[in-house]
């Protein structure tokens, strides 16, 4: 990994942490090889960069969320470097839940699968789009808070879609 990476694990390497996550999004390109290594690096590796750092501070009832996609479930045609990652992702999720993996004994993984968030560049770049399908962070932001709580949080390993419609977002195992 490099350096800056694992300064960025000295910092938190004093104390066991509660939440380990990252969000990450980016869509088509031009260069479809530069796309393939842009989201690879953006989700894949960033999520196995989180996932070494649960393995070497999340507290034993801690929770590892990583970001999948709900397209990924199925083939994204339009978005191969995407749905390609995010596939990875869900893989990786499974496989971090399975005994062996090197997180704490009793540490949970999950990864959300959203199918579009309110973020500020969403909103940037999709002005004029229907947000009521989109899933305000504030949303994910209290449900995380659950999980880290231990209120119905779902099975380590599970891919839970994140699905919003007419303003009301539900979460359902894929």
């Amino acid at each position: 990994m490099p350096f800056f990476v694992w300064q960025g694990v000295g910092l938190v390497a004093t104390q066991r942490i509660k939440v380990c996550f990252r969000l990450p999004w980016v869509y088509n390109y031009a260069d479809f090889m530069k796309n393939m290594d842009l989201m690879w690096k953006s989700s894949v590796w960033s999520s196995c960069i989180a996932s070494c750092v649960a393995a070497g501070f999340l507290a034993p009832d801690g929770i590892l969320v990583l970001t999948g996609a709900q397209p990924a479930l199925e083939g994204t045609p339009g978005m191969l470097g995407y749905g390609m990652a995010k596939a990875a992702v869900h893989q990786l999720t499974k496989s971090l839940a399975a005994e062996g993996s090197g997180l704490p004994a009793g540490a949970h993984v999950t990864a959300i699968l959203p199918i579009m968030l309110d973020t500020p560049m969403n909103r940037k770049w999709m002005p004029k789009a229907d947000r009521s399908t989109w899933t305000p962070l504030e949303t994910l932001a209290k449900v995380f808070m659950d999980w880290i709580e231990g209120k119905d949080r779902p099975a380590s390993g599970s891919l839970i879609q994140v699905i919003t419609k007419d303003g009301l977002t539900e979460f359902v195992s894929a």
